[in-house]
């Protein structure tokens, strides 16, 4: 039976869906090379029609940062199999409407260079588009950033690519430093070794927002298959390979998320460090070494493998992760344990408690200990006003705890809640900035060369002019010190996060002694996430369902617990310290009869629902708060399952 026999076949017998079907259609008809029919063939002949649907039900999406997804079928073919590399790379990245392959992110470049082009010429700028691309270690990585970069080229742009793996922090920081106009990373993050992803940036280093994201968005979708394959075969005569300065510029900007160096020549810190495989070893551990940092790399995981061999997730904040690494300060008597992901952005620890015995910290504990830390030392140096001042902010997400919210606001500095995502902390930092220079420009009549600044003098007009940031961080294991960088950072994670064990070392206590300190000023916070995980096209469906029925039918009770506040910021205009209107959002807050809150949303980059649940209680003194611990945590996971259950139900209709 011929391919499209069969596919027929298992269109009218209800195996394929309709949508799937249509785009068989296209795709054969649009002439695919050989390896790509056969692969279609091998998977027919297998009867895989379930595979067959989460491939083609629909073309990968160009969300408003980027895409992300399989780039390895869950059911493989010889044909895509092909040579394998030495790293279990096949040949070929999976065939599919709904997969990253060249297909997909060649389509992606051309509609972003488009929506660039168009950009520039609107503000009459004669420019040639500039594009900036790093790429992680993961499968295709290389060989997706050169071919983005080819692209680019080949459509009359300018593309600079670095001459290996380096991290997203990084090229936030590049696209500022060489002035480009949009900036990409190949990545999936902590995703499984069988993802990719596209992320896009803009001109300020940030990740895309409004209006530009539904702009590139718009353009993305116009792109017809059928162009696609003029631009398949790599050229990379007229793209730029940058060297040694842009890492040398890098590391200089990342550096200065250190507030006191001389916390670590008192304490001579002992750290133990992974990159889980990942990029992180390339400039966080140089950036800690020139700190002084006694630091011990964990061997199986400093190497660059796309397969992450030696985890189940290569994600920070999972204790799998860190094992190997805990293990090596174990044996070695270390103070700190770090990782990174996969490309770099976002740091997870296990710290040595008054026990002895080493433990994990979450996100939004590390968070606290930074942002307490940091504002501290910034009054201490004069920096901020001992008062405080409401021009100085923290910019944290609505799903990170509370307990920072209180932390900043008891040093009297203002809090700004941000939608998911750190493309919003950073779109509060570029108004700060244009704030700054328009007030700046209106009183001095020059304009202000707001890079060139030093952060001292720029810290100041900020609170004169506008708005200085101090600190911004997401429960996600995100963190950002300063504006050099427009994305969350995992390079100066490290610095931050070392620096605040080093000042706890030389006074002589451990970290949770620390966390327990803020928690005895303010509350006692913990927090807990519900991850509901649905894959493919079915699994979309359930996601889908669950935001709608939170949004249709709210939920009014969780057992015994009754809901008192549910918010809708899709519905309802919600308004940020700043009184700036929260875009609309598929994001639920919902506010218990006993105090707790949780916010329900679907993940921007994984198939899953993600529930943030988040207790609070009084602490009146160090006695009692084991047992105010024990309490809080046993009501959450009580609430957890209550609210995990109902989600269920709701998924499935």
């Amino acid at each position: 039976m011929s391919l499209p026999t069969a596919l027929q076949a298992a269109g009218a017998s209800g195996q394929l869906l309709p949508a799937t079907l249509k785009n068989l259609e296209i795709w054969l008809a649009a002439g695919l090379p050989t390896w790509a029919t056969a692969s279609l063939d091998e998977l027919a002949a297998k009867q895989a029609w379930g595979e067959l649907n989460d491939r083609f039900y629909r073309d990968l999406e160009f969300g408003t940062g980027g895409m992300r997804g399989r780039t390895i079928g869950a059911v493989t073919t010889s044909a895509e199999q092909g040579q394998v590399g030495p790293l279990g790379t096949p040949e070929h990245a999976a065939i599919g409407s709904n997969i990253l392959n060249d297909y997909t992110l060649v389509r992606a470049t051309i509609g972003l260079f488009r929506y660039t082009a168009g950009y520039l010429a609107a503000k009459g700028d004669p420019r040639l588009p500039a594009l900036v691309i790093a790429h992680d270690v993961r499968h295709f990585s290389r060989h997706f950033c050169e071919l983005a970069a080819s692209t680019w080229a080949r459509l009359g742009g300018q593309a600079y690519i670095f001459a290996g793996p380096r991290s997203t922090p990084q090229l936030s920081f590049t696209v500022r430093w060489l002035g480009a106009h949009t900036g990409v990373v190949i990545t999936a993050s902590h995703n499984p070794p069988h993802d990719n992803g596209f992320k896009a940036y803009f001109e300020d280093g940030a990740q895309v927002i409004a209006p530009h994201d539904k702009g590139i968005v718009t353009q993305v979708g116009q792109v017809p298959l059928g162009e696609i394959a003029a631009y398949l075969v790599k050229d990379l005569t007229r793209v730029v390979t940058l060297g040694e300065s842009a890492d040398a510029a890098y590391r200089t900007a990342a550096a200065t998320a250190v507030i006191d160096r001389s916390v670590f020549a008192a304490a001579k810190l002992k750290v133990a460090f992974t990159s889980i495989h990942g990029v992180g070893n390339i400039m966080s551990m140089p950036l800690l070494k020139d700190c002084g940092v006694e630091l011990h790399e964990e061997p199986a995981q400093a190497i660059h493998d796309p397969r992450f061999p030696t985890v189940k997730s290569p994600n920070p904040e999972n204790a799998d992760a860190l094992a190997l690494a805990v293990k090596l300060a174990e044996e070695k008597g270390l103070d700190l344990v770090m990782a990174t992901d996969p490309d770099c952005d976002r740091m997870g620890c296990a710290v040595r408690g008054k026990d002895g015995k080493m433990q994990l910290l979450t996100g939004n504990q590390i968070g606290a200990l930074m942002t307490d830390y940091r504002i501290s030392r910034y009054k201490e140096l004069g920096v901020i006003p001992q008062a405080g001042s409401p021009q100085a902010v923290l910019v944290k997400t609505f799903v990170t705890t509370g307990l920072q919210d209180e932390i900043a606001r008891s040093h009297g500095v203002k809090v700004v809640n941000t939608l998911t995502g750190f493309k919003w902390i950073a779109a509060k930092i570029r108004g700060y900035e244009e704030q700054l220079k328009a007030g700046y420009l209106a009183k001095h009549g020059v304009a202000l060369d707001y890079n060139a600044t030093p952060f001292a003098a720029r810290a100041k007009l900020l609170q004169e002019f506008s708005t200085f940031y101090v600190f911004g961080c997401e429960e996600s294991y995100g963190y950002l010190a300063n504006d050099l960088v427009r994305d969350k950072d995992g390079n100066s994670a490290c610095l931050m996060l070392a620096e605040v064990a080093a000042y706890v070392k030389s006074r002589g206590l451990t970290v949770p002694e620390y966390l327990d300190e803020i928690y005895l000023r303010t509350s006692y916070y913990l927090e807990g996430v519900v991850n509901l995980y649905y894959e493919g096209a079915s699994g979309a469906a359930k996601i889908k369902r669950i935001l709608t029925t939170y949004r249709e039918n709210p939920p009014t009770a969780f057992g015994d617990v009754a809901v008192t506040k549910f918010e809708d910021f899709g519905r309802m205009d919600i308004r940020d310290a700043d009184c700036e209107l929260v875009p609309k959002n598929d994001l639920y807050v919902v506010t218990l009869a006993n105090g707790y809150t949780f916010a329900a949303r679907g993940s921007g980059t994984e198939p899953k629902m993600k529930f943030y649940v988040f207790a609070k209680a009084t602490v009146k003194s160090a006695g009692e708060l084991p047992a105010v611990k024990a309490a809080v945590k046993a009501e959450l996971d009580r609430v957890k399952a209550l609210i995990e259950a109902d989600a269920q139900r709701r998924a499935e209709g």
